[in-house]
C-alpha cells in the first residue's frame, strides 16, 4: 500500500508552508506500509520555539485555506519544542532543532520510502547543520572578544 493522492497533496502543501516560514531539513516519509493509522509523516525543524510555532501556524493555515483540512489533534503547543499536527491522513512533526537531533525520527523511519517534495522544501536540507555551525562560530568569536 502507498500513500494516497490526498495524503501526498496534504504533504506537499504542508512542506511548502514550512519552507515559506524557513523551516530546516524538511522531509516526508510514506509510512502507510508500516502504520495503519496514517499514510505519511512530515518532519521539519527550526532553531527556536517561536519559529516552531510560526511554522505550525502557517502549515495549519495553508492546509485549511487551500485544502479545507483541519487537524483532528494538535499537541505540544505549551513548550513549542515539538508540535504535532494530526490530520489522520498525515502527521506533521515540527521540532526544535535540539529535539530533532535528540529524537532522530529519521533513523526510526529510514526504511520507509521518502516522498518527493516541492523544490523549496528540498532546498532546506542541511540548513539545520549550517545554522548550528554558524551559532558555534558566533559563540567562538564572542568568546574571543572577552
Amino acid at each position: 500500500m502507498t500513500a494516497t493522492d490526498r495524503s501526498i497533496e496534504l504533504i506537499n502543501v504542508a512542506a511548502q508552508a514550512a519552507a515559506d516560514k524557513l523551516a530546516h531539513d524538511i522531509i516526508a516519509y510514506d509510512v502507510s506500509d508500516v502504520l495503519s493509522i496514517t499514510d505519511a509523516f512530515l518532519l521539519a525543524s527550526a532553531p527556536n520555539d517561536r519559529q516552531v510555532k510560526s511554522i505550525v501556524d502557517e502549515i495549519e493555515e495553508k492546509l485549511n485555506k487551500e485544502l479545507g483540512a483541519k487537524p483532528v489533534r494538535r499537541e505540544g503547543d505549551r513548550d513549542a519544542r515539538w508540535i504535532l499536527l494530526d490530520y489522520v491522513d498525515i502527521v506533521v512533526h515540527v521540532q526544535h532543532s535540539e529535539e530533532r537531533v535528540f529524537y532522530a525520527l529519521e533513523r526510526l523511519w529510514k526504511d520507509c520510502p521518502e516522498l518527493d517534495l516541492p523544490e523549496d522544501a528540498k532546498a532546506t536540507r542541511g540548513k539545520g547543520a549550517k545554522h548550528a555551525e554558524q551559532q558555534e562560530a558566533d559563540a567562538d568569536s564572542a568568546g574571543d572578544l572577552r
